[in-house]
């Protein structure tokens, strides 16, 4: 029916939303870093999606949709980019205080460096296929900057998430992938991607998925900092005024 793709939408942040305002969690106090970087990352990936729908990389099944768009793109999939990184970084929130342990600083190096090997070497050998290409040498750029460049102390955190939000991400992508539909919502052009899938997911869509919600990561995580960095300033010059 025309509203599958946006019941999956609201469904896929209803619950992160309505906990936002748990009085023992408060996420809606992070809506000042959050929305920026849902901001900044949904422009980066709706122009992507935008561009690669214009060479029908991949396309959208209007049985799903609304009938509502935004440039070439159904209003489905630009909410998608808001609703998904809401929920992820909800979860990514939480588990960072729930679960203080982290990886070892050597563990998060031999993960980044696996990961970068394991991005630069798909997209040299699939250069040709356009989604794998662009998937991987994103991925292995963000990874450099978040651990070489930002040294960030959150990546170990991330990789917890991440390797955690697969079961939901399984779900979500696997219905508008095809899995137990008639059709697919989303579909890709054979040409352009390996092949390879779980279920009736391309295996680009798990370092897909990587990649936006790293990015997200990144600039919600580089704000909030930047934040407390004031907050902490501020503080000490009152204090400093007082005595």
């Amino acid at each position: 029916m025309k509203f599958t793709y946006l019941l999956i939408d609201i469904f896929s942040v209803l619950v992160p939303f309505i906990f936002s305002f748990h009085p023992g969690l408060k996420f809606y106090k992070n809506w000042p870093f959050l929305f920026p970087a849902m901001l900044l990352t949904g422009i980066f990936f709706i122009s992507w999606d935008m561009y690669f729908t214009h060479l029908k990389i991949w396309g959208f099944n209007p049985y799903y949709l609304t009938g509502v768009y935004i440039g070439n793109l159904p209003l489905e999939e630009v909410l998608f980019f808001l609703c998904i990184p809401y929920s992820c970084l909800f979860t990514y929130s939480c588990l960072s205080v729930l679960i203080k342990r982290t990886l070892s600083k050597r563990a998060q190096l031999t993960i980044t460096l696996s990961l970068i090997a394991l991005s630069v070497f798909i997209a040299v050998r699939f250069h040709v296929l356009s989604y794998t290409s662009y998937t991987f040498v994103v991925l292995a750029i963000l990874l450099i900057i978040a651990q070489f460049i930002l040294k960030a102390d959150w990546l170990s955190q991330f990789y917890t998430t991440y390797l955690m939000l697969l079961f939901p991400f399984l779900i979500v992508n696997g219905l508008l992938t095809g899995t137990g539909l008639a059709n697919p919502i989303v579909w890709y052009n054979p040409l352009h991607i390996i092949g390879l899938r779980i279920l009736t997911i391309p295996f680009e869509d798990i370092f897909y998925g990587m990649d936006l919600i790293l990015l997200n990561v990144m600039i919600y995580s580089a704000i909030n900092y930047r934040a407390a960095r004031t907050a902490s300033k501020n503080a000490k010059a009152e204090l400093f005024k007082r005595n």
